[in-house]
């Protein structure tokens, strides 16, 4: 019998307030998971996506939303947190091929090092995170080998992990195209103008259009033959 504290009811839920995190917890909570949600404002050139984030797990009932602050622009190195031209209007074999400048340095390692740990206090057993291995934008920490080798660090390195409470990573999209994430988003009744994928928006928050995230985003709605909800300031 499942308890109200059995570690498989409780994850904690990577949410950025973009179309995959956002299909990532709608997935999280038709499993019947009890979410708790973890943002970061880590430095990044705009704030847009954290309104975003908070609005999609109020509607998709989160336990918790918990925004967490980090210094990444003191870092610098990408596009997203530092003075950096943000890429626009790249081919979509040069995003295969090449890895781009709005990669963030370490970003995905340091938000699943706190995902652990907060998962660790709360005794919760997944963390979902909605990386794509797909279409994604060539980001080296989207990969399924990186995953592998971060949750069996995160198994090593923790209490839990040593008792014998191993963590899971859960990725449900990782070999989906965008496409397919969005008609399992709308198939489980996600509201995707709520989200927010832009790298680069404009001072009312409508999307660029002709970034990499746009682009993708875009070539997925129409894909699925659904018209992308949010505002544009051109649609590619």
């Amino acid at each position: 019998m499942t308890t109200i504290d059995d570690p498989s009811r409780k994850a904690v839920v990577l949410l950025s307030g973009g179309l995959d995190s956002t299909t990532t917890l709608a997935i999280a909570r038709a499993e019947g998971r009890r979410c708790f949600c973890l943002s970061f404002a880590y430095g990044q050139r705009q704030s847009i996506e954290l309104a975003r984030a908070a609005a999609v797990a109020g509607r998709l009932g989160a336990e918790r939303h918990l925004v967490l602050r980090l210094d990444l622009d003191r870092i610098g190195g990408s596009a997203l947190t530092a003075d950096l031209e943000v890429p626009k209007g790249r081919a979509y074999e040069e995003m295969e091929r090449a890895i781009p400048v709005t990669y963030v340095p370490g970003r995905n390692t340091i938000f699943l090092a706190h995902a652990v740990a907060w998962a660790e206090t709360l005794g919760a057993g997944e963390i979902f995170i909605g990386v794509n291995a797909l279409d994604y934008s060539g980001y080296p920490d989207c990969r399924p080998e990186f995953l592998a080798a971060f949750e069996t660090t995160a198994n090593l390195g923790t209490k839990a992990g040593v008792e014998g409470r191993r963590f899971v990573i859960r990725a449900p999209l990782l070999h989906l195209s965008k496409k397919e994430i969005i008609r399992k988003g709308l198939a489980l009744g996600v509201d995707y103008g709520l989200t927010h994928s832009c790298y680069d928006p404009d001072a009312e928050g409508r999307a660029c259009g002709a970034c990499d995230a746009c682009r993708l985003r875009l070539k997925g709605f129409a894909e699925a033959g659904v018209k992308d909800p949010v505002a544009y300031r051109t649609r590619g």
